[in-house]
């Protein structure tokens, strides 16, 4: 773990990604389409992480000339969201863990269990408007996020959060964001992916 490591920047960050990779845009927020939103976003004082905020400046700098041109590009994410995560017939990057670690195509098995108990040890669920299953890369950044919550005020150490990171989120999330980077290269969840694998490696690094 970074021992410059901001908790409460890290809580947002992981925040912002896990909510914008669990449900497609027109369900949540659409301030990564804001240049003035990532001008403002941490970079830890990581290159890979600065280099990654980058990117997605450059991305929303187009969006907002787009839209001015009387393009929806709401629109056209949440299409790209449903045909890179959704499907049919089926997504075309599996955002699940277990479809990564294991023969299984879908997002249930021995990951998923593993975070439904520790989101139940959290006082988390998985279930609500999305109905995925915990394994789920936005589920497994938002509950980084929780954890650095705990971190910032005590409740938690450090080493509880590296522990998870490693043994999770950092098992897939670079071949994840690769894949989504491959699927659509010129799209916005490419820079999204992006950005979580390199925060989640900024913040798993092991001193």
């Amino acid at each position: 773990m970074p021992t410059n490591a901001n908790f409460p920047d890290l809580a947002d960050a992981f925040a912002f990604l896990g909510n914008s990779l669990l449900a497609p845009i027109s369900q949540t927020s659409d301030l990564g389409l804001d240049p003035s939103f990532w001008s403002i976003f941490p970079t830890f004082n990581d290159d890979a992480v600065a280099e990654a905020v980058s990117a997605c400046t450059a991305y929303a700098q187009a969006a907002s000339k787009r839209q001015e041109q009387g393009e929806n590009v709401r629109q056209a994410i949440s299409v790209e969201y449903a045909k890179l995560f959704v499907g049919p017939p089926k997504p075309a990057v599996a955002p699940w863990e277990t479809a990564w670690r294991s023969t299984s195509s879908v997002g249930f098995g021995e990951a998923t269990i593993q975070m439904r108990h520790l989101l139940a040890e959290s006082g988390l669920n998985a279930s609500g408007a999305s109905n995925q299953y915990a394994d789920h890369i936005g589920i497994e950044l938002l509950y980084a996020s929780t954890l650095c919550e705990h971190i910032a005020v005590g409740s938690a150490n450090e080493q509880v959060l590296s522990e998870f990171l490693q043994e999770h989120p950092l098992a897939w999330v670079d071949a994840f964001a690769t894949a989504v980077a491959e699927a659509a290269p010129n799209g916005y969840y490419a820079r999204l992916a992006d950005l979580a694998a390199r925060i989640a490696n900024y913040a798993g690094r092991k001193q």
